[in-house]
């Protein structure tokens, strides 16, 4: 289960995203100083999808800030294609639990706002499943359909690297499934590079190639999983097995720490 990442996508050369023994403080009352991650480090690889998994308050959505820029690090450095991320850039986007859309503006003009070309957005609108609903605001639109719309527009920019944080938490069960489902076969086909903030493991096992698991304080990679399954993902019985034992590792873990 344990694969090396080298077996699996292809060794150095294919990195995309490097964090670089990052550390990061929060500053808390009377000028104490919270440290979130010491010296933490990791890779990804081009095309390659990794959930990063912990507790509450582990410091999973700060880490998804750092990658985005929107936060920076007390020392050590990011990097994405071997440039440094400095601040928010159009290369990397980041979709989150809130609502991101412009109330203001239609489906189709939310995706118009980042690409032109009317053939790629209707491309996009029926990849989204959206294409019934380009005149609508998002007022009108469910919570599902608010939240396919935010990853089609986040595709419409045409990132490097898209950067996911608890993106369905708000949905109901149903939905989040069926979007999960969607999104993994969205990212599958287009082959972007995606790092996935989480607290639901069964999410993160469908859509991933790669499990970290944060924990400790400061917080570090306590616990890293392969899945060397084919994505897209539906949950037959042969992934049931796999999954039941990863599920029963990464919650031994969570249960320990």
């Amino acid at each position: 289960m344990n694969i090396p990442k080298k077996e699996l996508y292809g060794g150095e050369n294919n990195t995309m995203i490097r964090v670089n023994n990052i550390t990061f403080d929060y500053l808390v009352n009377k000028g104490e100083r919270n440290r979130i991650f010491h010296n933490l480090s990791f890779s990804i690889a081009k095309g390659e999808f990794v959930s990063v998994l912990g507790r509450s308050g582990c410091g999973k959505t700060t880490l998804a800030n750092i990658l985005a820029g929107y936060l920076q690090p007390l020392a050590g450095s990011v990097k994405i294609n071997e440039v440094t991320v400095k601040q928010p850039r159009r290369n990397r986007i980041m979709v989150n639990q809130e609502h991101d859309l412009f109330d203001w503006m239609t489906v189709e003009n939310n995706i118009n706002i980042v690409e032109k070309d009317s053939r790629i957005i209707s491309d996009l609108l029926s990849l989204g499943k959206l294409e019934r609903y380009t005149k609508l605001y998002p007022a009108a639109l469910s919570g599902g359909l608010k939240k396919r719309l935010s990853l089609v527009r986040a595709l419409a920019a045409n990132p490097d690297f898209i950067i996911l944080d608890e993106p369905f938490s708000s949905l109901d069960p149903v939905t989040k499934r069926e979007l999960q489902v969607e999104l993994g076969k969205l990212i599958s086909r287009t082959r972007k590079t995606t790092l996935l903030v989480t607290h639901d493991i069964e999410e993160a096992m469908l859509l991933s190639n790669r499990l970290l698991v944060l924990g400790g304080s400061p917080a570090k990679i306590q616990l890293e999983i392969a899945i060397n399954l084919t994505r897209p993902r539906n949950v037959s019985a042969k992934t049931k097995i796999l999954f039941s034992k990863i599920r029963r590792k990464v919650l031994a873990y969570l249960h320990e720490s």
